[in-house]
This record gives structure tokens, C-alpha cells and sequence, in this order.
């Protein structure tokens, strides 16, 4: 199975597909639209489009997912190795295929998708183009028992999620109520985010939601 490709991007064959040349061999890769367009960039000097390198191209690297199917073999490529990984947790989810799982990749870096599923955030989820509250709901469910990938990690300070002190929890814990609370009271999710964003973790539940009301009204 291929795990990395290293070569020159010499072409875009579509929003989600570009070809790598290794030693002479193109190979046809899968990736999100963003790293297409990075990829397309960095390996042809901002020339951007679909045109060759011309021969100046700068090497790029690929973490590939190498999926196996009965009609043919499709690769599946990451700027960083997280991804990948994160990428192979979601296929192991049920009902989850590898054009869902790269939809959901599009949208939320690893980091993001360790936050939501700590969280219980089931509305960031569901900003995935395709997945509804039921296919959200389960997902949180199925990857709360996957989280405990050394690679699955949250931005700040890099933090192992499956590692994560017992305070940093409950603060986890806190937000998540009170991001509950708010719903329930028919906020949108980008009202609740704007709201509970600039709040200390290691305030209580009551607190998180007083603070975050003030900061609703004064809008």
C-alpha cells in the first residue's frame, strides 16, 4: 500500500484531484479543494489552474490513504500525517465512506473535530455539507471511543485528548453544558460560539452561562 508520495504536482484534474509525478509516474490523488489549490500553488510557484510546472515546480509531500475497492484503487492524500489518520478514524465509523469522511476533512482540521467531539458540538458537525443532526449525533457517539490516537491531538499546547487532566476535562465538560443550555434557549450556534469564546475554562457551569447571556444582550 502507498503511505507517501513525494514529487511535483504537474496537473489539477478537478476540485479534489491533482496528479503527482514521482520519478516519472503520475499518480492520481484525492485530496479537499483547499489542499488542491495549496498543493497547486506550492508546486508550480503560484501559477495556480490546471497548466504543467514547467519544470520548476517545487517538490511537495503526501501522506496517502490508499483505499481499495472492487472497481479500482483510490488514492487519498494529506499535507500532514494527522490528517491521514484522522481521515482513517472517520472510515472506521459506521455508515461513514471515504467521500463523506474527506467532506468532513474539508471542513474540520483534526483539532476542530477532537474540540466537537469533546464537546458534544453537535452543530459544528452538522456544518459538514451532508451530514444531518441524526448521522452527527452518532458520530460523536462512535468517535468518542476512537479519540485515543497519539495524533488526534487539541491545538493548544498539543494535548493528547485521550491524556488530558481531569480539570481540563471538566472545563470540556462546563463549555459543553452551557453550549447546551444556550440551544435550548434558541440561540444559533454562531451566536453561542461568539458568545462562550473569549470565557475561561475554569469558571463553573452558571458562571459560563451568566457571562455568556450578558454578552448575548449587549449585541
Amino acid at each position: 500500500m502507498i503511505g507517501l508520495l513525494r514529487g511535483r504536482v504537474v496537473l489539477r484534474t478537478g476540485e479534489c484531484e491533482v496528479i503527482v509525478d514521482v520519478a516519472g509516474v503520475g499518480y492520481r490523488v484525492t485530496v479537499t479543494p483547499a489542499t488542491a489549490a495549496a498543493l497547486i500553488t506550492a508546486g508550480t510557484g503560484g501559477t495556480g489552474g490546471t497548466g504543467g510546472t514547467g519544470g520548476t515546480a517545487a517538490e511537495v509531500s503526501l501522506f496517502v490513504h490508499t483505499h481499495v475497492r472492487e472497481d479500482a484503487i483510490v488514492l487519498y492524500g494529506f499535507v500532514h500525517d494527522d490528517e491521514r489518520r484522522c481521515f482513517e478514524v472517520l472510515l472506521g465509523s459506521h455508515g461513514v465512506g471515504p467521500a463523506l469522511a474527506l467532506a468532513i476533512m474539508a471542513v474540520l482540521s483534526p483539532a476542530a473535530l477532537s474540540t466537537a467531539v469533546l464537546e458534544d458540538d453537535i452543530e459544528t458537525l452538522c456544518t459538514v455539507p451532508g451530514v444531518g443532526r441524526k448521522t452527527a449525533a452518532r458520530l460523536l457517539i462512535e468517535l468518542k471511543s476512537r479519540l485515543d490516537l497519539p495524533d488526534l491531538s487539541l491545538e493548544t499546547g498539543g494535548a493528547v485528548l485521550s491524556g488530558a487532566d481531569p480539570a481540563q476535562r471538566t472545563s470540556r465538560t462546563s463549555r459543553a453544558e452551557a453550549r447546551a443550555a444556550l440551544s435550548e434557549l434558541g440561540y444559533a450556534p454562531e451566536e453561542i460560539r461568539g458568545a462562550l469564546d473569549g470565557l475561561r475554562d475554569d469558571v463553573g457551569v452558571e458562571e459560563m452561562l451568566r457571562l455568556a447571556l450578558r454578552e448575548l444582550a449587549s449585541r
